[in-house]
C-alpha cells in the first residue's frame, strides 16, 4: 500500500510580494513567508520604517529587501516591478476611516476605496502577467467582508468588493494555474487599530462578539499565509479563510 503524503508547506525558491509590510498584519505575513523559505519583497510607503523591517529579516538570516513606494501610484509601482516575476502576492496595504455613515465625506470614500480596492486590484494585474503556474495571490480582506458594522459602511463596502474581486479573479486566473484567495481577519491588535480600542467600551463590545473571547493577534494570521501560499492549498481558490474568532459563525 502506497500511504498519501502531506503536501509541503515549503516555501524555498519562491519569490514573494508583500503590500503594506512595514509593521502590523503586513510584516508577519512578510515574515511567515520568509521563514517559510521564501524569498520576500516588502513594499511600503515610509522608507525608514521599511528599511528598519527588511534590515530585521536580513539580520535574522532571511531572503528580503524592500521597496519605498506607495501602492496607489500605479505607474511608478508597474515600472519598479517591471521583469520581476513573483510567485506569490499578498496584497495587505489597507486603510479605514470608521464613521456613521452621515459623516463619511468623499475624501474619507476615495482614501479607503483607493487602497483597499483600486491599489489592490491593479497590483494584481500587473503582478499576474509574469506569474508562473502554481502561483498564488491572497488578499487581506475582513470579516467586515462578510458582515455589516455600525460606523463601518464604508470599510465594508472596500471589503466585499476584494470579496468579489477575489472570486472573479478565482475564476479567470484558475486556467494559468493561479490560485486567488482571502483571508478574513477579525479584529487584530496592531499599531493601526490599537487606538480604536482606548476608546470607552470598543473593546468590551469587540471581544463580546468573539466566541474564542480574545482579540486577534498577527501570529493568527501567519499560518494561513503559509498555507495559501503553499502546495497545500493546492486546490483552493475563490476561497474566503476566515480567521476571526467565530464571529461570523454567529
Amino acid at each position: 500500500m502506497t500511504l498519501p503524503q502531506t503536501p509541503s508547506l515549503e516555501l524555498t525558491g519562491k519569490r514573494a510580494l508583500v503590500t503594506g509590510a512595514s509593521q502590523g498584519i503586513g510584516l508577519a505575513c512578510a515574515c511567515a513567508l520568509a521563514q517559510a523559505g521564501a524569498e520576500v519583497t516588502l513594499v511600503a510607503r515610509s522608507e525608514e520604517v521599511l528599511n528598519n523591517a527588511v534590515s530585521a529579516l536580513q539580520a535574522a538570516g532571511f531572503k528580503a529587501d524592500g521597496l519605498a513606494l506607495d501602492v496607489n501610484d500605479h505607474v511608478a509601482l508597474k515600472q519598479a516591478l517591471a521583469n520581476q516575476p513573483f510567485d506569490i502576492l499578498v496584497n495587505n496595504a489597507g486603510t479605514n476611516r470608521p464613521k456613521p455613515l452621515g459623516d463619511v465625506s468623499e475624501d474619507d470614500y476615495a482614501a479607503v476605496m483607493d487602497l483597499n480596492v483600486r491599489a489592490c486590484y491593479f497590483l494584481t494585474q500587473t503582478i499576474v502577467e509574469q506569474m508562473p503556474n502554481g502561483s498564488s495571490v491572497i488578499n487581506i480582506s475582513s470579516q467586515m467582508g462578510h458582515v455589516g458594522a455600525a460606523n463601518r459602511s464604508l470599510y465594508c463596502a472596500s471589503k466585499s468588493a476584494v470579496e468579489g474581486m477575489t472570486r472573479a479573479m478565482a475564476v479567470e486566473l484558475g486556467p494559468r494555474g493561479i490560485r486567488v484567495n482571502s483571508v478574513c481577519p477579525t479584529f487584530i491588535e496592531t499599531p493601526m487599530t490599537r487606538p480604536y480600542f482606548e476608546e470607552p467600551g470598543f473593546l468590551e463590545s469587540v471581544i463580546a462578539k468573539i466566541p474564542l473571547g480574545r482579540l486577534g493577534q498577527v501570529e493568527d494570521i501567519m499560518g494561513p499565509i503559509v498555507f495559501l501560499a503553499s502546495p497545500a492549498s493546492a486546490m483552493m481558490t475563490g476561497s474566503a479563510m476566515m480567521v476571526d474568532g467565530g464571529w461570523t459563525a454567529q
